[in-house]
Formats: C-alpha cells, structure tokens, sequence
C-alpha cells in the first residue's frame, strides 16, 4: 500500500470522525472548566488529557481526587469505567492481529467510544476492504488532537465563564451517537441489541462506575446472539 493509499484512508477516519469531535466538544470544554473550578491547575488539567485521553474517566478522577479520596481508589474507579475498551478491542481482535508491535498500544491508548463508532460503522460498509489500520488511525490521531484543544480552551473559558459544567452541553454528544448507529441497525438482532441495551442502561444507569454501562452491552450481546442463533438457516443433510 503506498503512501497516498494510506494518506487517503487516514483523512477518511478524519472526515467521518468530525460529527463526533463536534459533539465532544462541549465535553472538553466542560472537563478544562470542571478541573479548573475543582481548584486544578492548568498543567495538571492538560497532564490528564495529554495522558489519560479518557473522557469519563477524566470527570471522574476530578471528581475524585477533588473530594480527596484515596489513589488507588481512584485508579481502580477508572480501570472499571474503561473495561468497556475490552469489548471494543475483542471485536476489532480479527482486524487487527496482524499488525506490527509497536502499533497496538498506540491504537489501544487512543481507543475512544468515537474512534470505534465510526470504525465499525467502515468495517459494516466495506468488509472486505484494506487498511483500516490508516483508517483508524486517521480517525484516532484527529480525536486525540481535538480533545486537547478543546481541553485547554475550557480551562481558559472556565476561568472566563462561571457554571460552564452547568449548561447541559453534553447532549450534543448523545445525538450524534444516535446518528450515526442508527443507520447501522438492518436486522432483527441489531435492532434487538439496541431496544435491549437502551432499556437496560435506562434502568441501571444509576449504577456506581459505569457497572450499568457494562451490563447492559453483556446482556444485549447475549440477546442479539440468542436471536442469531435461532434464525439461523437450518442445514440440510444429505
């Protein structure tokens, strides 16, 4: 594959990630006030999305260590929030097992709830196509960047504006992930899986660490299995 093969898979991610980074906008803004109103600095603020690049697991640490709890607490908080990246991992495992070794942790570290959106949504259109390596990594390298520029103009808003973390700003991201999911959803198990997810992280979302979160994408995979399984075509013996 050369060079300008790789560059355009690379902008496609990009592209098809903007709706995403447009709704995670109000998130960073949101995070860089939150962590400055909690009494952060600003270079501790930049550390965490520099370094951690998790956005629930962001407002949480704040939110955490602000009301002084213990460290370890806090990393194990976060390493329950985060578990759902072993879902999105396993399902990417055929895809990606080839790949040279230095590349998996970086794909790993910038694994984000956008990035694997419109990943999936790429290998449901094009199964059979290559390089979705560039493809993720176009997509994923464009959130990264995103999320820290949106992290540093919220610090300066934060410091600006009073109750930025109050404005309800975070429903442009919940739009944007049902527009692009919905078009995704063609059969009787799709459209299952999500009914059940969405009626299960209706009823658990008040569960601590995001335990409701995982719940409920357990039980809608057992559901959307259980349905593929008995609509299978039967096989005829010979």
């Amino acid at each position: 594959m050369n060079h300008k093969v790789r560059l355009s898979l690379a902008l496609s991610g990009a592209r098809d990630t903007i709706p995403l980074i447009i709704a995670a906008m109000p998130f960073g803004l949101v995070f860089g006030a939150l962590a400055i109103s909690s009494g952060f600095s600003a270079t501790f603020t930049m550390a965490m999305s520099v370094f951690v690049f998790a956005g629930a697991s962001q407002f949480i640490a704040i939110s955490l260590l602000a009301s002084a709890a213990a460290f370890p607490v806090v990393l194990i908080t976060v390493f329950i929030v985060n578990l759902r990246h072993l879902l999105y991992s396993a399902s990417l495992m055929n895809d990606m097992h080839a790949l040279a070794g230095w590349a998996k942790p970086i794909l790993s570290f910038w694994m984000t709830d956008e990035t694997f959106a419109v990943v999936t949504s790429r290998r449901l259109k094009y199964p059979k196509s290559p390089g979705l390596f560039w493809y993720y990594l176009g997509s994923a390298l464009f959130m990264y960047l995103s999320w820290q520029l949106f992290t540093w103009i919220g610090i300066h808003a934060g410091e600006q504006i009073p109750d930025l973390s109050k404005w309800g700003l975070d429903v442009a991201m919940v739009v944007a992930f049902v527009g692009i999911v919905t078009p995704l959803l063609k059969t009787k198990s799709h459209w299952a899986c999500a009914l059940t997810s969405a009626v299960s992280a209706g009823l658990t979302f008040h569960w601590p660490y995001q335990l409701g979160f995982l719940f409920s994408c357990a039980l809608a995979i057992i559901v959307g299995v259980t349905i593929n399984w008995k609509t299978r075509p039967e096989v005829q013996h010979v």
